[in-house]
């Protein structure tokens, strides 16, 4: 497993990377407007640290982010996201997100936080019972 990035949501993007860049010192890696989505994500990193990313998602349309929704998830890479998947349900863990699409998943930690798993490298081929299990709850 490897960790991949911390996403968090962010109402103004321009004084959100006045403050991540210029102010604490991060730079941006990379970034993807998402028009029919109405979002773009920002993802930066510390300086000579790039595999522990920060990702802003910025909301197109303003809405209230209360209750934590301002932060989203943590994020890593599995080897076989089908695997950890059917480990953590035998163990007690509900499935939010099932990876139907072979590449993403969404579990919460026993605390609340949503963790997303992403299938490293390509996909996996859609197989049951993930293909047409129904999400649960939020992530």
């Amino acid at each position: 497993m490897k960790y991949l990035h911390t996403m968090v949501r962010v109402t103004d993007l321009d004084a959100s990377l006045q403050f991540y860049c210029a102010q604490l010192g991060l730079r941006e890696v990379r970034r993807k407007d998402y028009p029919a989505g109405r979002f773009t994500l920002v993802f930066l990193a510390a300086p000579e640290d790039e595999d522990a990313l920060l990702e802003l998602t910025h909301n197109w349309d303003p809405e209230p982010y209360d209750g934590g929704r301002n932060f989203g998830h943590l994020a890593y890479a599995v080897d076989d996201i089908y695997a950890l998947c059917d480990q953590l349900r035998q163990a007690g863990v509900t499935i939010n997100r099932p990876p139907r699409d072979g590449h993403m998943a969404f579990v919460r930690s026993p605390d609340g936080i949503s963790i997303e798993l992403l299938q490293r490298g390509e996909a996996l081929a859609p197989q049951e019972p993930w293909a047409s299990m129904p999400n649960e709850g939020e992530w």
